[in-house]
Order: C-alpha cells, then structure tokens, then sequence
C-alpha cells in the first residue's frame, strides 16, 4: 500500500504514516486473498485453455481421418523419365502404357525486313492462331521494331539477330511464339513497305502438338495430340507431362499413396500423446516444504477435476478400441504401460498392403472414438472443458471486479484515517499552545508576587 503524505510526529512524535499502514494491511488482508484466490483460477484457466486447444486438434487430426477422400490419396509413378504424372483427388489406382511420339513447339520464324517504309513508324500484321493484331514500331530503327513485337499480349517474342558483323551489322527479325501447339502458328506481313521492298521469311521451326500412342501395339492403340506437353485428365484425376520423344513403351502405373495414409494415423498418434501429455503434466503430484520444514505431497494444478480425468479416460478407451476382436496396435496404434501411444509405421504399411480395407476400418474406427471424446470435451456450446473455462473466467472477472471494490474501500478508509491522526495532532497542537500560554502566565504571576 502506498503512504499518503507523511503527518508523522507534528506534535505526538508518534509515526501515524506507518500506524496508518499497519491498519490498512490488518483490513486489506480480504483483498489480499481475494488476488491469491484470482491469480490461482486464472492459472487453472490458463491450463484448461493449452489443453482445451490440444484437444480441439485431437479432434480435428480424427474428422480427417473420417472424411473418405483423405483415403483416396494415389500417386503416379513412370517406367521411363521421359513422362511425369501428377495425381488429384479424383484419380484412382490404373496403369497405362504409351509411347512419346513428339512434343509440343512453338514456331520460330527468321524475317527479312523491309528496306523502306511509306511512313516513319512501320506497321505489320501479325495473325495468331487466327486472330489478327496490328503491330506499329515507333520508328525503322530494328530496336523500335523488336520493343513493337515484345508488347504484352503480342502472342510472339522478338529479338534481333544480326548476321552482319560488329562493323557492318545486317539485322534479322526473329519472332517465336510464346505457346506451343499447331493451332498456334503465325503470319506476319508488312502493310506499309515501299513498293519495291518486302517482308521474307525463314520458318525455323514449325508450331506442332506433341503426340503419345496409347496401348502401342494392340488393337486399341490410339494417338493422343495436346498443344502443350501436358496431357490433362489423360486418365481420371491424372495429368501427364512428356519431356522426350522415343519409340521405348512407358507405364504409368496410379497407386494409393500408402505414405498419406500413414500419416492420418501418424497424426491421430500425436495429437492423442498431446493431450495425455499435457493431462500428466497438469495433474502429477509434487514434493514440497511444509510449514514446520517437513515435506508435503502437493497435487497438480488440474489434480482432482472430474473433467479432466473423463477426457483422460475417455481418450485412453478410444486410442486402445478393439474392433472385430483386434486391437489397434494391428495398425501400428500402440499403447504403452505408461498410457501413453507410439506409431509403429511399419506395422501400418504392412497391415494397409495386405488389406487396406480392413485398415481403414480400423483407423476409422479409432478416430470416431477420439472425434466423439474431443467433441465432448471441446465443443465450443457444450463441452466440458468448455463449460469450465467459461465457468472459471466469470469467477476470474467477478473477483477482478471484488479487488477493484476493495481498492476503492481501502482509499477511502486511509482518507478516514488520515484526517483523524491529522485532527489528533492539530488538538494536540492547540492543547501544547494553551499549555504554554499558562505556563507563560504562571511564571509572570510568580515574578510579580516575588518582586512585591
């Protein structure tokens, strides 16, 4: 608490600052507690939150379980490094078989220029995939012209080649489609050369599609073009990339990705150790020093609460369920003698490669268990955590509100006290000034009685 001004020993000699202080503390010790009692529920909020959140994650690691399409993961591996896949959600396990016949190209065109043109700013006509656009150059200078190409949206990319020398430079226009295929090839002509002059050209390099032969040499084979050298949803849910043509056959061969299925049980492995974790942490006892020195068991912050030790025993259940007379740790779920679980993957590939279905149902049917125990828990209207946390923060605003009173009290009551010891030593101020006038007064009547 802090002193007022000090009023200390004006008259009395006495220390009423301190006499003041003592009061107040002797009165203030209810809002002392009140603080201890506040800081100690807060702490126990504070916990009940990290775990309410684990649990929360607990339970989120279990509905991605649940949900069909996390086990519907595949991946797509190639016989030849000539063909790369990449899988989506919608593709299922296949196999293809295909030879690379050609990739896709851009045409690539050498151009001649005009010597002359009727106007300072030469203008072309450049038709790509059909479509026809005007290209003006700000001047004939071969710099202007290629810029001119090079605008956004052109459809071409120019460069200047000279084939020339250092000294005597002869220039060439070379223009290269930005996409690939057949459909995209292009013409350009000079609409406004001087008679006499033209625009020639030199194709380096026709636009085409690549091309794959699927099932080459059966009845069934059948060429495929794409104007890239993707080929999208060549099968379901499976987009291929070519990068080498060749006569070699390649097989696409579409999986289940056993590894993103490990990982759904992985996670549901690590989320569960994390709220036992953190329950063990919270509600182990603890030595401590009694008051006479001796020592003293001290239980956990969470030790004793009923919620917590249902949500332990509720997510122990749920990790160790058997179903049809196995247990999880079939799976690679094991629980250990300390409560606590371990993923064996090893354990997991091979139970999923002998029957995935039977895997499957099993780690479904842990994770329902855990959804079911951490929406009980956790759920933000109705969980028991839930209604604690909510329960224990109205208590943590009711004593802040409480504390807040007492300050106000414990103001005013030193304000009290401050004005009585003040009043104390002003009448005892007045009470020496009226002592001192008598003795002042005796002492002259005295005088005068001796001198007489």
């Amino acid at each position: 608490m802090v002193s007022s001004i000090g009023i200390d020993g004006l008259i009395s000699g006495m220390k009423t600052s301190e006499i003041i202080d003592q009061l107040l503390a002797v009165e203030g010790n209810q809002q002392t507690l009140l603080a201890s009692k506040r800081t100690g529920l807060q702490s126990v909020v504070t916990a009940l939150q990290s775990l309410n959140t684990k649990v929360a994650s607990l339970g989120t690691a279990a509905t991605t379980a649940l949900k069909a399409e996390s086990w519907q993961a595949t991946t797509a591996t190639a016989s030849s490094t000539a063909v790369t896949a990449v899988t989506s959600k919608d593709a299922s396990p296949s196999s293809l078989t295909l030879t690379v016949d050609t990739l896709a190209t851009s045409q690539s065109t050498l151009y001649t220029l005009p010597s002359s043109y009727t106007s300072a700013k030469p203008s072309f006509t450049l038709t790509v995939g059909g479509e026809e656009k005007t290209i003006v150059a700000s001047s004939s200078h071969i710099g202007d012209v290629v810029a001119a190409f090079n605008a956004e949206g052109t459809g071409v990319t120019a460069s200047a080649v000279n084939v020339g020398t250092a000294d005597a430079p002869v220039y060439k226009l070379q223009l290269t489609g930005t996409s690939t295929g057949a459909a995209n090839g292009f013409t350009v002509a000079a609409t406004n050369a001087n008679d006499g002059t033209s625009l020639t050209s030199q194709q380096l390099r026709a636009a085409g599609d690549a091309k794959v032969t699927l099932w080459p040499g059966t009845p069934g084979q059948t060429e495929v073009t794409s104007a890239s050298n993707t080929f999208k949803g060549l099968l379901t849910g499976v987009d291929l990339t070519v990068s080498k043509a060749g006569t070699d056959e390649v097989t696409v061969t579409v999986a289940r990705n056993a590894a993103s299925m490990s990982k759904l049980a992985s996670n549901l492995v690590t989320n569960l150790n994390a709220v036992l974790g953190d329950i063990a942490d919270r509600t182990k006892a603890t030595t401590g020093t009694a008051a006479d020195g001796g020592s003293i068991l001290k239980g956990g912050l969470l030790a004793g609460n009923t919620a917590v030790r249902m949500l332990q025993q509720s997510v122990l259940a749920a990790g160790s369920i058997d179903i049809d007379g196995k247990s999880p740790a079939s799976v690679g779920i094991v629980v250990g003698r300390d409560g606590t679980f371990t993923f064996d993957e090893a354990a997991f590939t091979a139970a999923y490669a002998e029957d995935p279905v039977a895997t499957q149902k099993m780690v479904q049917a842990v994770s329902t268990a855990l959804e079911t125990a951490a929406t009980s828990a956790s759920d933000s209207t109705k969980g028991t955590l839930t209604a604690q946390i909510t329960s224990y923060q109205s208590e943590v605003t009711d004593l802040a509100d409480r504390i807040a009173d007492w300050d106000d009290r414990l103001a005013t009551r030193r304000a009290s006290l401050t004005r009585i010891y003040t009043a104390m030593e002003v009448s005892m101020s007045q009470m020496q000034s009226t002592s001192n006038f008598l003795s002042q007064q005796l002492a002259q009547l005295n005088a005068n009685n001796a001198s007489s």
